[in-house]
């Protein structure tokens, strides 16, 4: 099972670096030696090049509920089905947000430099012309782990554009150690120090499921704020997160009928599923290996909720795998010699498990592909076990 309460004393003691609104001191970044030539994601596995754009919203119908003086702020990284050699190649991070995350990460600082990790090489083609189809494409929002920022699930959102995909990965304002939000403001996570002192960490999965349904408007209503909208068949929407964004899912789906299906990463369930279900709509709770799990932080959420969904389900851990191992940072930590002590298992094969699992599901309950791999144990993924489902 996740649990973010394990990672919940690192991220408290950089606090003390933390300015509201400011980017943290890169302690760690200036140190690290010269490094790989060139850090990469994993290649999608799709049949379809990708394209990226950036979408910057202001929900001025409601303040932000760690800046009651503000406006509440989404960015949005939006991939999509593109037409091959368009655009140009789109940047991983902007170098502030790089030296916030390895500030953040600790180690990981000591072997590559903010400057490495911004350069990162990805697949996504900026102001790519979208591919032309005669069918509008599912919409997944992606909602990264608490203090991470959007682009720490790239691989994972590259896989689902190049399956067939419209991907809405967000950035929650104040809820990252750094984004670079537009007029080269950079947010820190402010909400750090409001939630972690008392516990309260509902708020932020539960602001989140207002932020996802605000984004949902804003894609798919009749004043669409993306060009690329007509993309979207707002009749298919699913929703997957990472830690916290996986708790955003399932109270996204609880809060906004639109959402179809739900993903949680490793994440608490820190707003629990109402008894009354999810209205049968299907989920699935992809895991790390419960023995990697320190003994002194129990945390019985998921069992808890296990039976409270209604729908289609499935419970799977991955044997190796520790907290970060389904976001990118296993991968970029392998290519520089890194070895993440909290997740055995390698980057390269942790993402994909995640791909694979998290995109047969959606394939699956989005668009009525088989998933084989769903009905139990395979002998290609030893690492994968059926927990429950």
């Amino acid at each position: 099972m996740k649990k973010i309460i394990r990672v919940l004393a690192a991220v408290a003691a950089g606090l003390a670096l933390a300015v509201p609104g400011a980017l943290p001191a890169p302690a760690l970044a200036s140190t690290a030696p010269p490094g790989p030539a060139r850090l990469e994601l994993p290649r999608p596995t799709g049949d379809f090049p990708v394209g990226r754009d950036t979408l910057h919203l202001v929900d001025r119908e409601r303040k932000d509920p760690w800046i009651p003086t503000a406006d509440r702020e989404l960015l949005l990284s939006l991939y999509y089905p593109a037409l091959a050699r368009t655009g140009i190649p789109a940047p991983y991070m902007a170098v502030p947000e790089a030296k916030a995350l390895l500030t953040d990460r600790g180690e990981l600082g000591r072997y590559v430099t903010p400057e490495q990790v911004a350069a990162t090489r990805t697949h996504a083609r900026q102001d790519a012309w979208p591919r032309p189809s005669a069918h509008r494409y599912p919409l997944i929002v992606l909602s990264p782990g608490f203090t991470l920022p959007r682009a720490s699930l790239s691989t994972l959102a590259e896989e689902l554009a190049s399956r067939g995909y419209v991907v809405a990965a967000v950035d929650h304002a104040y809820e990252s150690d750094g984004t670079v939000f537009p007029g080269g403001r950079i947010l820190g996570c402010t909400a750090c120090e409001q939630v972690f002192p008392d516990g309260s960490l509902h708020r932020v999965s539960e602001g989140r499921a207002r932020d996802a349904s605000f984004l949902l408007d804003r894609l798919t209503g009749p004043r669409a704020a993306w060009r690329y909208s007509w993309l979207i068949d707002s009749r298919r929407i699913g929703m997957a997160g990472h830690s916290i964004g996986g708790a955003a899912a399932s109270a996204t789906m609880e809060a906004d009928p639109r959402v179809d299906a739900g993903v949680n990463m490793d994440g608490t369930f820190f707003t629990p599923i109402p008894r009354s279900g999810l209205g049968g709509r299907p989920f699935l709770m992809l895991a790390g290996d419960p023995a990697l799990l320190p003994p002194d932080f129990p945390d019985t959420s998921w069992e808890d909720n296990w039976p409270r969904l209604d729908g289609w389900k499935r419970w799977l851990t991955v044997t190796g795998a520790g907290h970060p191992a389904f976001t990118d940072w296993p991968v970029l930590g392998d290519q520089a010699g890194y070895a993440h002590p909290e997740t055995p298992l390698s980057g390269t094969r942790s993402q994909q498990i995640t791909r694979a699992y998290a995109g047969d599901f959606f394939d699956l309950h989005l668009r009525g592909l088989p998933a084989p791999r769903l009905d139990g144990p395979a002998a290609a993924d030893p690492e994968v076990v059926f927990h429950r489902g």
